[in-house]
């Protein structure tokens, strides 16, 4: 109980350690650039701890929870030998962590809300959110992809840098002729979907699957699963736009 505690603290203070730049960059320029107090003063405090405590709270709870849940599935997927199970578990993975991506919904509602704005799609309450959810899914479904390509290079042991050039070949010829209202939100869908909770159950996984493979390095095979998640969206939204 005790190491609990020390850890939980020297995690607090890591979070307060991270967040201070900001909030030095922030009064510096209010008061020496823009030459004004800084408003709201007792609101910004508390909201400042909030955020400490919230992420020191979302740091602990990945060390405790999703990062050994992500590794020992990994571990217990190659132990039991299925493959077809083992990139379910990928694709599903992706999947699921990827609609809940709080960035993703919310650059998703703003799209589809711009998008009627400039005539793009009808300005009703359906149509934007059947786009929203249309991008959304899109963007998830393309990530549980990225998962099960990650899951068979690390089985199969490819070089993941030519996975990747190929992947952004692919994206510069379709950024040629895809709409041109599509292209912006393809490429700000690469950078969403790798977020507070995709990142920390691929890289679990990524990991826990190389370490449980013989003659698979967790430093060499375990990464690259977040780079394919950043970029199969690129991918898929360019083709829901040229779709829609």
């Amino acid at each position: 109980m005790k190491k609990n505690i020390i850890h939980f603290l020297k995690t607090t203070a890591s979070s307060a350690r991270d967040l201070a730049p900001i909030a030095l960059v922030i009064t510096f320029f209010q008061l020496f650039i823009l030459q004004q107090p800084i408003p709201n003063m007792g609101e910004m405090i508390t909201g400042s701890i909030l955020v400490v405590v919230g992420l020191t709270f979302f740091v602990y709870g990945l060390e405790m929870g999703l990062f050994p849940i992500g590794e020992s599935m990994a571990f217990a997927f190659a132990r039991k030998g299925s493959v077809f199970w083992l990139l379910c578990f990928a694709f599903c993975l992706g999947f699921g962590t990827t609609v809940a991506e709080p960035a993703l919904i919310a650059v998703s509602q703003k799209a589809a809300k711009i998008a009627a704005q400039g005539d793009v799609i009808e300005t009703t309450e359906l149509a934007i959110k059947q786009y929203a959810q249309g991008l959304k899914f899109t963007v998830a479904f393309s990530v549980g992809i990225a998962a099960v390509i990650g899951v068979l290079r690390i089985l199969k042991g490819w070089p993941i840098q030519w996975i990747i050039i190929g992947g952004y070949v692919l994206v510069v010829a379709m950024s040629i002729i895809a709409p041109e209202d599509i292209i912006g939100i393809a490429y700000d869908s690469g950078g969403v979907t790798t977020s507070t909770i995709t990142v920390p159950l691929m890289t679990a996984l990524g990991i826990g699957l190389a370490s449980s493979i013989k003659g698979r390095n967790p430093m060499l095979d375990g990464f690259g699963l977040i780079a394919l998640a950043s970029l199969t969206p690129i991918i898929f939204v360019m083709a829901y736009g040229m779709l829609y």
